[in-house]
């Protein structure tokens, strides 16, 4: 990958499968992979007690492509450490880590506490923007999850080996934060469709269902849209098992406040493994409160 440096730990970037769309049927698969440390960095540390930046670059690859080459840019600043999660919204956003040294013990310094967005449908160059900052330094052994509401829970950094609450530059953390994003302020509350009927919560795959919603704000100018997702299991800077899916959807009853829409399930295991995932109603870019269905054979 371009861009220099190590991304694999310790040099632990942070990385994602954008979301998967029923419009080219699921055949588009792109990976994105940013930041993480410069080649040495780790030895530097054990070796020299030496701190060097992270990397600021990030690389988009669609490994479905009949040639797949490398997209850079770079983030607002360097970041190592980091956790990378998609949002409702289909956007993504990259939290916790640190600026300098890599993960392990004691490796990280200078703990970067702005979380970044990220809208993949941008040009590059306006992808990126800057968040409110936390208080609280998260750094190895930290983590962050999505929840069905639409925030994101941060939790977890421990650095030392034990529990070592005095005497070091980054304390075990047993606080806990909730990240709200700004699809939750309450502007956007009369857009924010509430999931009131759902046909069927066992579905199968390639199969239609209903979904019935209310809300207060629904003009016939809005695009609504249906994800799903395949919640994480979080660790070291790794979101595994997460993905997004667009399904594709039929408008059965749309009137002032009221919604009725068809929804078809993903075709296969190969586009969505059998389990669990939050539906979402997105109307207008704002985000509902998720519901629980399955999908399987």
């Amino acid at each position: 990958m371009p861009g220099g440096g190590a991304r694999s730990y310790p040099s632990t970037a942070s990385s994602a499968l954008l979301p998967l769309d029923s419009a080219n049927n699921f055949q588009k698969l792109e990976i994105i992979i940013c930041g993480g440390s410069p080649m040495g960095a780790f030895t530097k540390v054990r070796n020299k007690k030496t701190y060097v930046q992270a990397l600021s670059s990030c690389g988009r690859m669609e490994i479905t492509s009949q040639n797949p080459q490398w997209q850079m840019e770079n983030m607002p600043g360097p970041r190592v450490m980091g956790d990378m999660l998609i949002l409702p919204t289909g956007e993504l956003l990259i939290i916790n880590g640190a600026r300098n040294g890599t993960a392990g013990w004691t490796n990280g310094r200078e703990p970067e506490l702005h979380p970044l967005l990220y809208n993949h449908t941008e040009a590059i160059g306006n992808r990126f923007r800057t968040m409110a900052s936390s208080r609280i330094p998260r750094m190895y052994h930290s983590n962050a999850i999505v929840v069905p509401d639409g925030r994101v829970l941060v939790a977890g950094s421990n650095p030392n080996v034990k529990y070592q609450f005095a005497g070091k530059p980054f304390p075990t953390e047993l606080r806990m934060e909730a990240y709200i994003p700004y699809y939750l302020h309450p502007v956007y509350a009369p857009r924010r469709a509430r999931i009131r009927y759902i046909s069927s919560r066992e579905i199968q795959y390639g199969s239609k269902f209903f979904v019935c919603f209310t809300v207060w704000s629904l003009q016939g100018g809005e695009k609504i849209e249906f994800h799903v997702y395949a919640p994480p299991f979080n660790t070291h800077s790794m979101s595994m098992n997460q993905r997004m899916l667009c399904l594709a959807s039929t408008k059965i009853v749309a009137t002032l406040g009221y919604g009725v829409y068809s929804v078809t399930a993903p075709p296969s295991a190969l586009v969505a493994p059998s389990g669990y995932y939050l539906l979402t109603v997105v109307n207008g870019g704002i985000p509902s409160h998720a519901e629980w269905v399955h999908f399987s054979l």
